[in-house]
């Protein structure tokens, strides 16, 4: 049976999109806390503890966008006309606050600007992601294999109120990372936060699971229909269970376990768009089929991907290892 490469090329840039959103997600979530901790000392912790990863987590961005441009080219063509104006703001968003890592550290006087270049972008991110995810699952309107809509499609109060939620969830990311590296005061508020961001999380995904289903009709067929409504019936309750998990994990001050439920949550919401999308790359235009390019060009670009995407695993994973354990906030990674 011949391998069906559209197909593994969508597994491949689905598994880099989750990637980058639960590790890239958790060291937004601390810039988007960064405004509640008000000494220089947290803020220092803070941001020491996702300093030796935060520029490795976003290698899984910029896999996902290659190789969207590469494999699947008029899907790349379709969405970004849609998307431009939240994607722009996006790359602006991660430029300050990439630059925010190094030079808050270079001065004294100015260091209340890298502050807040480092929470701001960090929002600007977080919220512009979640608009761009709102407004791909709204809806892109494609006419003759090309964008057919205007330039302020994408901001919707469906798009709005994704941004949102978003921000909401890389807090909750961010707060049970804290929880997890930091020691005393610090880990105490971001247990704290992290309640407080768990319960709005859960709150928005019951929002949206009531409120996508309504948007296209290929969605409502997919949640309710045979055999995918066993997956609409099966998540909530696994949803439950990593909710339950956290405010375990929270009330008797466990270090990791409110992290990986957290985890468990974004995996279940992603899992729901995969479900509602599938077969389409652009939701009810374009399948993985018709958006994929030539064979050829599938088969010489996966030779690269079995040779990249487990050395970025690798990397990561050791990266992850050596800075693993708390933060000592007496040192830093600067």
């Amino acid at each position: 049976m011949a391998l069906d490469l559209p197909f593994l090329w969508a597994a491949i840039i689905a598994f880099a999109v989750l990637a980058y959103v639960i590790l890239d997600g958790f060291d937004l979530g601390v810039g988007i806390l960064f405004p509640f901790f008000k000494q220089k000392h947290d803020r220092d912790v803070m941001m020491n503890s996702v300093a030796p990863v935060w520029d490795g987590n976003e290698t899984w961005l910029v896999l996902g966008g290659g190789g969207l441009m590469a494999v699947f080219p008029l899907a790349y063509a379709t969405i970004l006309p849609a998307l431009y104006m939240p994607l722009i703001l996006m790359l602006l968003g991660l430029i300050f606050r990439g630059v925010a890592f190094e030079y808050r550290w270079r001065t004294k006087r100015g260091e209340f600007l890298w502050d807040i270049a480092f929470a701001g972008g960090s929002m600007v991110v977080a919220f512009m992601q979640g608009v761009a995810l709102g407004a791909l699952v709204q809806g892109i309107p494609v006419t003759g294999r090309a964008y057919a809509g205007g330039w302020w499609d994408w901001l919707t109060p469906f798009s709005i109120a994704t941004g949102i939620a978003l921000l909401i969830g890389y807090g909750l990311l961010g707060a049970t990372w804290l929880v997890m590296k930091t020691t005393g005061e610090l880990a105490a508020r971001a247990r704290r936060y992290a309640l407080r961001a768990g319960i709005g999380t859960l709150a928005a995904m019951g929002v949206f699971s009531l409120w996508t289903p309504f948007l296209e009709p290929l969605y409502f067929e997919r949640w309710f229909g045979w055999p995918t409504i066993v997956f609409s019936l099966l998540v909530p309750l696994l949803v439950l269970g990593c909710f339950a998990m956290l405010i375990h994990g929270l009330k008797t001050e466990h270090d990791s376990r409110p992290f990986i439920a957290a985890l468990g949550l974004f995996v279940l919401g992603f899992a729901g768009i995969g479900i509602s999308f599938y077969p389409y790359i652009v939701p009810a235009s374009l399948t993985i089929w018709e958006a994929a390019a030539p064979e050829e060009s599938l088969a010489f670009l996966i030779v690269g991907a079995v040779v990249l995407v487990p050395m970025i695993l690798g990397y990561t994973a050791y990266a992850y290892w050596v800075f693993r354990g708390k933060v000592d906030p007496e040192e830093g990674y600067h």
